[in-house]
């Protein structure tokens, strides 16, 4: 979700969607839950191993028993015991893996008629046992009580980390470093966990990155153009930033021989189809990679420890938008409002498609190129890239396009137990919550995703429509989808999750008699 600036700095009420219903999906917390058999990607970086099983009381994991090598009867003298009254989930052959971690997870948007209940599923249904929502879009007190009742398991609901968009609920434009700080001290006391900043003054920017830093929270940003050529990545990463979101700001920091984008002399920020149009053509200005500047600029973000949440695939329909349009899931999990959000329009946000072609394609692919080699480096020179979507916007649905953001990451050059561990683990660190989640170790808690084909060899088995296969006798199957979604001991039937959203579609169809049609085409 995109503010404009001024609507940051005063933006008091909010149109808020229909809150999630109470829960009735999932089994547990059980006083013992043992997942017998299973093949284990831990999220560490540590290859698969298995099968184990993994023994759950209540809401923790407490033990991982190795049984032995694959391929040969399990000695039962090996496994551990079920209790009276424990649960056993029978996963042989199946792959278990940290629940997912979506580090840009808005949940859902009036505009887009997006209850939580469909978005919340459609994470679960994926895997996703976690998400950031960074700008607490349908308010801050909204999102504080989703939080409350997910982190109790009243809902059917990833747990959530709210981070508010700075100046959310001032009644007055934030202008002075005071200000600033005095924002940033209630936000704290109203119970967020962080800030999302899209830009101000440098003097507003540093007071309250600094006091949001002194004051324990973490933060990210959407370096929005219209305030990044006085401060990009570099500025917000030295005042204390924790993480970033997209790319904006860091293309800008690496610029060599400029200080500002090349914008044409008619380009109007308002104008989407301007503005996402020459972003397309923003990497190729910045320094050459592993140039002198390029490699200073990303030594610095290193020693500072600074964390990188790139989103590749909201972006994606950009460098081929028939295909990210005419994903197979939209027929069916695509509410009609959402895909009427998703049509061309000067008013919707991310709905820019008004002259675009070959030629945008193209520079958007070029300049994809450059952005992961920088990423792919980062990551190799010891930084921290982790996972997050921002979906429900430019045809990217919720959970789908996550599980597109792990191909994208694997397309930038991560090994597949690279991108598990930017999806896992490496979330849960740069989220300050790594003591709790984003690995299956003993002593965490148990946020497991369990889907019945190995990711590690094709990420895509991770979609809740799967991946093709042919058969032996040369029939067309699929194959994946997460089979188990275990968020603080519930189990969830991923399946059926995603049953109950295709329920929701279907009325919403029925209702209002509509039919997917491509953008033009009676």
């Amino acid at each position: 979700m995109v503010f404009s600036i001024a609507m940051i700095l005063v933006v008091a009420n909010y149109a808020q969607i229909a809150k999630a219903p109470e829960r009735n999906e999932g089994g547990g917390q059980y006083s013992q839950l043992i997942i017998r058999g299973v093949t284990l990607i831990n999220g560490t970086g540590a290859p698969a191993f298995g099968p184990v099983d993994i023994v759950i009381e209540k809401n923790k994991i407490v033990q991982i028993a190795s049984l032995g090598s694959p391929g040969i009867k399990i000695e039962e003298g090996r496994r551990p015991v079920l209790k009276a009254g424990g649960k056993e989930l029978n996963c042989e052959g199946m792959f278990a893996m940290p629940g997912l971690i979506d580090m840009h997870g808005h949940i859902g948007g009036e505009e887009q008629g997006t209850p939580a209940e469909y978005v919340f599923k459609l994470w679960l249904a994926h895997g996703i046992t976690s998400i950031r929502d960074p700008s607490a879009g349908n308010g801050l007190d909204w999102v504080l009580d989703e939080k409350k009742k997910s982190a109790a398991n009243l809902i059917t609901a990833p747990r959530i980390f709210a981070y508010t968009a700075f100046g959310m609920g001032s009644n007055t434009p934030i202008v002075t470093a005071d200000q600033a700080r005095t924002w940033v001290q209630q936000n704290a006391k109203n119970g967020a966990d962080g800030i999302k900043f899209f830009g101000a003054s440098p003097e507003v920017m540093d007071a309250a990155i600094r006091e949001n830093k002194r004051l324990g929270l973490r933060s990210c940003c959407h370096h929005a153009q219209i305030d990044v050529a006085r401060w990009n990545v570099l500025n917000s990463a030295r005042a204390g930033m924790t993480s970033m979101e997209h790319w904006y700001g860091l293309p800008e920091a690496l610029f060599a021989d400029k200080t500002v984008q090349q914008f044409p002399l008619d380009y109007n920020y308002n104008n989407e189809q301007n503005r996402f149009e020459e972003a397309g053509k923003l990497w190729k200005q910045a320094a050459a990679p592993y140039s002198e500047h390029w490699n200073k600029v990303m030594n610095e973000l290193l020693a500072l420890d600074f964390t990188i949440d790139p989103t590749f695939n909201i972006y994606d329909a950009n460098r081929d938008l028939q295909r990210s349009r005419r994903a197979e899931w939209h027929e069916s999990y695509t509410l009609p409002s959402l895909w009427k959000f998703y049509e061309p329009s000067r008013q919707s946000h991310g709905s820019y498609w008004q002259n675009w072609g070959t030629e945008q394609e193209v520079e958007w692919k070029n300049n994809y190129r450059l952005w992961m080699t920088f990423i792919n480096e980062y990551k190799n020179r010891g930084g921290r890239v982790t996972a997050g979507s921002d979906n429900g916007f430019i045809y990217q649905l919720y959970g789908f396009g996550y599980i597109r953001e792990l191909e994208l990451l694997r397309e930038a050059g991560f090994h597949p137990l690279e991108v598990i561990r930017s999806a896992t683990l490496y979330a849960a660190q740069a989220l300050g919550a790594e003591k709790e989640i984003g690995s299956v170790e003993v002593g965490k808690l148990a946020d497991i995703a369990i889907v019945n084909a190995n990711p590690l060899k094709n990420l895509q088995v991770l979609y809740g429509t799967g991946a093709i296969e042919l058969n032996a006798d040369n029939k067309v199957v699929r194959t994946g989808g997460v089979q188990y979604t275990i968020k603080d001991g519930i189990v969830y039937d991923a399946k059926k999750l995603l049953a109950d959203v295709k329920a929701i579609v279907d009325a919403e169809k029925k209702k209002t008699g509509w039919v997917l049609k491509q953008p033009g085409i009676e």
